[in-house]
């Protein structure tokens, strides 16, 4: 069964067949995942993911990111550090839509710390990377999920990647990584009600945390449904039109990494991925203004029409928290036009709150084409800025710097992650990452 073909392949895959592409890809993955899970040790909903986490002890204890005074329970340390790799949603994202790194990564170095012998890096590289195959296959069961579906995706395959990485650095059997991903899938989903609120973050670190003790519990014993994957009422009820299909024997030769076809998109500000399109855009439409009207007052705008796909979640016109700004369209287009650039700074609540960028949010008008599609692979963003002298211009961004068409280089990804973790790290603790 299908099922059964995946806890086949998470068992048998081996550190031989990483290919050069695939370990070069998930290494720059790993990198910008600790960057971006360091960052978020400064935000809010990661304090509070650690106050209620310390609620709880145990006899074993793994790190949290970036603080080293402070240990936690296994499962509650991969909770927390996958809170803060998305608590500010500036974690790396796939096509089928999903945020992969941030449900595994917390998960194994969490385990790591508690197994009787330490793993190698290519041991953690090698689950890593089981992980996130697990769900970009998951993912390509169905039509559906290369748009974006009614729930937050990582909620779903990311619980099941964080499992197949878990049990394949524990070394359990295959029928035991089956029975994680069963057990696993009994954890899996969360509506896209919460975005932009404080709760999404808790996504990934649930998913992170569930599938971790998913693993756990199948080395204990526990079971779960052995055709979990196989059935329209085991991860089916999450797609109209769910079409599994098994997992390649990884010794037939027809097995292929998933990775090695697909890169992910890197985020170079800390927001929902389609705002990055949308400010490479404003940027543009600002840069083609000023040079037409030398040291133009940003006043004399009079209308900002963005042309964006529809969305059901990312359509904030007044933000007033920092999780709303990340996932509006309205604040990321404003705050490019006003400052010339979108950071980390830009969602402080005082740059949120600015009267300047309310008065600006008070004349954007937004459209949705019918040929503008909810997809990470075709959408665009197009800004059009009008003025009070009756001046017009327009730019449009079809692929933003950082997606897998345009991957950032080595030496950005780098930096981002040096400035990352600088705001944690001391210098060599950044350099001993």
């Amino acid at each position: 069964g299908i099922t059964e073909s995946f806890g086949a392949a998470i068992h048998a895959l081996g550190a031989s067949q990483l290919t050069d592409g695939v370990i070069n890809r998930s290494k720059r993955m790993m990198l910008d995942t600790l960057g971006v899970g360091l960052l978020g040790t400064r935000t809010a909903v990661f304090n509070k993911a650690l106050k209620y986490s310390q609620l709880f002890t145990s006899e074993r204890s793994s790190s949290i990111w970036g603080r080293s005074e402070i240990t936690l329970p296994p499962c509650y340390a991969a909770l927390v550090n996958g809170v803060a790799v998305h608590s500010m949603d500036f974690d790396d994202t796939w096509h089928p839509a999903t945020h992969p790194s941030g449900a595994v990564l917390p998960a194994l170095l969490a385990l790591a710390e508690t197994l009787p012998s330490r793993p190698s890096g290519l041991d953690l590289l090698l689950a890593f990377n089981v992980g996130i195959e697990v769900q970009g296959r998951l993912m390509r069961f169905s039509r559906e999920a290369y748009n974006i579906p009614e729930f937050h995706p990582p909620s779903v395959v990311g619980v099941m990647g964080s499992a197949a990485a878990s049990a394949k650095l524990l070394g359990l059997s295959p029928s035991q990584c089956s029975h994680a991903l069963a057990i696993a899938a009994s954890s899996a989903g969360a509506p896209l009600a919460n975005a932009a609120t404080q709760t999404k973050p808790f996504h990934i670190g649930n998913a992170a945390r569930r599938g971790l003790e998913a693993a756990w519990l199948a080395q204990m014993g526990l079971e779960g449904n052995p055709s979990m994957l196989d059935m329209d009422v085991g991860l089916g009820v999450y797609y109209n039109d769910y079409s599994p299909s098994t997992m390649p024997d990884c010794a037939s030769g027809a097995f292929r990494w998933i990775l090695e076809d697909q890169d992910v998109a890197f985020k170079r500000i800390p927001a929902h991925l389609a705002m990055h399109w949308l400010v490479d855009a404003a940027l543009a439409a600002r840069g083609k203004l000023q040079e037409a009207a030398w040291n133009f007052d940003l006043s004399q705008i009079q209308r900002v029409t963005l042309r964006v796909p529809p969305s059901k979640y990312i359509n904030c016109p007044f933000p007033t928290t920092e999780h709303q700004a990340r996932h509006s369209f309205q604040f990321n287009a404003c705050s490019a036009l006003l400052d010339g650039k979108v950071t980390v700074a830009s969602f402080d609540p005082a740059q949120i709150n600015r009267p300047a960028l309310k008065e600006l949010l008070s004349k954007v008008e937004v459209k949705t084409p019918a040929d503008n599609h909810p997809s990470f692979d075709k959408m665009y963003c197009e800004v059009q800025i009008e003025t009070a002298q009756g001046e017009s211009c327009t730019a449009r961004c079809n692929t933003f710097y950082g997606h897998w068409r345009k991957p950032l280089s080595q030496e950005d990804l780098v930096e981002k992650f040096i400035v990352n973790a600088s705001s944690v790290l001391c210098t060599e603790g950044v350099e001993g990452v």
